[in-house]
Parts: structure tokens; C-alpha cells; sequence
């Protein structure tokens, strides 16, 4: 990253001199991966179509095995497709939900063992493009937020003005409640939130593009654009130039986005961006994996409670 993509003396250059110790981060910096328009592209229409694993996961397997097609562990292969992995395969390393790393394998390096059962339209036509509808992604990310102190208001405005998020002095503001979890006695468990963001969206869009507008300024916050009330959280970066700003929200918007589905203005804004630039800005491939898979989590279930302590 260099002094152009931000300020000196702010977070995000506190953020750039500590990148070294963010894996994905230091193979960015180090090596210039990803760095050209069109290899990024290519990665994001990598992580954008693998969507049975985490974005994070996506972008890991797709640096150690760009071609890969279905990935799975061996007991996996072996025991819904009766498919064992080959001698001499190399493994790909994954993160493991509550747990260091796993072993996975692409299925171009498994074989047919002597119970093989057919192998699926998941297996086989994984970049399969589905429907654009979305169905409780939208009022569970809205709940969700609720958890970081957001507060969302729907607003009439003209079609040129989707959203906006900013940091708000919520200590003459009601409190919010988030509901999570039942107590020993069978009561849903409520906590209070102080309010620490206003998000506004545009109630006259249809659902899929107020959907797309809240993924939008949520990327804009869970990059750290406007600071963090807790470094544990989400990283503060404040400081990065407009252009980084807006290609990590809209990136982080097209990902989560067309992971389900959806098609948005931020495909149109990245195959522009493309186009008319050799290299992208800088940016932290790190942030972008894990916003988008926290926002991806959001719409997907309700997420525990933040803890406070720093």
C-alpha cells in the first residue's frame, strides 16, 4: 500500500505499517498479488461463485488452488459420495469454524472408490447462476446490526441517494434492544445497546436493492472506514483515501451480494473500475474477506452478542 491510498498519522496508515501480521495482508503486500485490475477481478469471480465456504475460505483455496471446482475433507468425499482422495494429492488449508485449520480436497483429486454414488449439481455445476431473490437476508441483517448499536431509519429520498452511515453521540438516545438466547426459565434474554450509528436507507426501493444499500454502508463500517468502538470488533482504518474507501464497500457489497444472487450497481461500478484502471487502490484483502463474512454471517442467523471487554 502506498502514502497516496491514505493519510499519515491516522489509523489507516497505523492499520498499513501493522499489515505484516495479517496473513493475507502480508501475501498482498509482499508478492503483489491481486494487485492488477484483471487479477483481482478474476479473484473476486473466484470468491463470488464459491460459495459454499466463506469468503475468507473462498479467497484461501483459491490462492493455493485457483482451478479448484468442490472442495471437501476426506470424510466428507468418502462418506456422502463414496469417493476416496488420491495418492500424493495435496491438501488445501481452510480456517475451521471454532477450531485452527482442516484439510480439504478438490474433487479433481479424488477417485470413484467401489460405493460411488453420483455426484450432485453442487459437485459438479458449482458456479451455477441462481435466482435473484432474497428472503430473510434483509430483516435479519437489519436485527442484527442492532447488536453493534446501529439504528436504522427507512426515509424517502430520490433515487440517487440510497444510504448513508455515520457515528452518532448516542448518550441522550434510548437505548436498543437486541434479543438473543432464553434464560434457564424459558425467557427470551434482551440486551440493552447504546446507540452508536445512524443508518439511513431509502424505503422506496424494492427489497433487493435496499438489501444491497445496507450491505453497502455496512461494508463501509465493518472496514473500519468510520472507526471502531472496539479494536476487538472490527479494525478502525479512518484516513483511507475516497477511492479505497468506496472499492472496499463496493467490492464487499458486490461479493455479498452475488453470493446469493443478487445483481447490483456495484458489478457495474467494479466492471467500470476495471476497465479504466491498470491496478486497483489500495486495500486490505484481509478486511474485505472478513466484512463480507460478517455480513454474509448477519443475514444468515442471529449472531451472538458483542462483548465489551477490550
Amino acid at each position: 500500500m502506498t502514502d497516496k491510498y491514505y493519510e499519515h498519522d491516522t489509523p489507516a496508515a497505523e492499520w498499513a505499517e501493522r499489515s505484516t501480521k495479517h496473513a493475507l495482508d502480508e501475501l498482498f503486500n509482499a508478492t503483489y498479488a491481486y494487485r492488477s485490475s484483471k487479477e483481482f477481478y478474476n479473484l473476486m469471480q473466484f470468491v463470488k461463485s464459491f460459495r459454499f465456504y466463506s469468503p475468507y475460505n473462498a479467497l484461501l483455496i483459491h490462492i493455493q488452488k485457483p482451478g479448484a471446482v468442490y472442495v471437501a475433507p476426506p470424510h466428507r468425499w468418502d462418506r456422502e459420495y463414496g469417493r476416496k482422495v488420491k495418492p500424493n494429492a495435496s491438501p488445501i488449508v481452510i480456517l475451521q469454524p471454532m477450531g485452527p485449520v482442516m484439510f480439504v480436497f478438490d474433487v479433481g483429486d479424488t477417485e470413484e472408490g467401489p460405493d460411488a454414488r453420483p455426484l450432485p449439481d453442487r459437485v459438479v455445476k458449482p458456479f451455477a447462476v441462481r435466482g435473484g431473490r432474497i428472503s430473510n437476508e434483509l430483516w435479519l441483517t437489519e436485527d442484527n446490526a442492532t447488536r453493534d448499536g446501529i439504528r436504522i431509519h427507512g426515509h424517502k429520498t430520490g433515487s440517487q441517494r440510497a444510504g448513508s452511515i455515520q457515528c452518532v453521540d448516542g448518550r441522550h438516545l434510548p437505548l436498543l434492544e437486541y434479543e438473543y438466547g432464553k434464560d434457564s426459565e424459558g425467557n427470551i434474554r434482551r440486551y440493552k445497546v447504546p446507540v452508536r450509528y445512524e443508518l439511513l436507507i431509502n424505503r422506496e426501493q424494492e427489497p433487493e436493492s435496499r438489501y444491497a444499500t445496507l450491505v453497502h454502508e455496512l461494508a463501509h463500517l465493518y472496514l473500519g472506514h468510520i472507526g471502531t468502538p472496539n479494536k476487538k470488533w472490527w479494525p478502525d482504518r479512518q484516513g483511507l483515501s475516497k477511492s479505497a474507501v468506496e472499492f472496499e464497500a463496493e467490492t464487499v457489497a458486490y461479493l455479498v451480494c452475488s453470493r446469493i444472487g443478487i445483481s447490483t450497481s456495484s458489478e457495474a461500478y467494479l466492471s467500470s473500475y476495471i476497465g479504466n484502471h491498470e491496478n486497483i487502490p489500495g486495500i486490505s484483502l484481509e478486511c474485505l474477506m472478513k466484512a463480507a463474512g460478517v455480513i454474509e454471517s448477519m443475514g444468515r442467523k442471529r449472531l451472538k452478542p458483542r462483548k465489551d471487554s477490550n
